[in-house]
């Protein structure tokens, strides 16, 4: 991994400023070595969880959904329950009613259910 190269790299200088720079200078050096490593960890962690984000965005997209969902069942109830009511006192009778009505509603839910199967694929 090239990161944990950086890392080493990091150490090295640190130890090589100490030995150059004494001492006097050990607790400032190694509160910055921390301190670039607290930056990298955070890095780390940012970087995983984005992915993570990635990964789990494409799924999601409920209002494009949700917006064709409510409009598809807005529309067949607008054809549905106006059709029966017209289909129920118009002069059709007994068993031509009765499949005139079911064709309405077949169709109407052909449409729902071709557009929730198509949806999943």
């Amino acid at each position: 991994m090239p990161r944990s190269s950086s890392s080493g790299d990091e150490l090295r200088a640190s130890l090589e400023a100490r030995r150059d720079l004494g001492p006097d200078y050990e607790d400032s050096l190694v509160e910055g070595f921390l301190e670039k490593m607290d930056q990298e960890i955070d890095r780390r962690v940012d970087d995983r969880v984005a992915a993570r984000v990635r990964k789990e965005s494409p799924a999601i997209r409920p209002s494009v959904d949700a917006g064709q969902r409510l409009a598809l069942a807005i529309i067949s109830l607008t054809l549905g329950v106006p059709g029966t009511i017209a289909i129920s006192f118009s002069d059709l009778s007994g068993p031509f009613l009765g499949f005139v009505l079911v064709l309405l509603w077949v169709g109407i839910l052909g449409v729902n259910a071709s557009f929730t199967l198509g949806r999943r694929h």
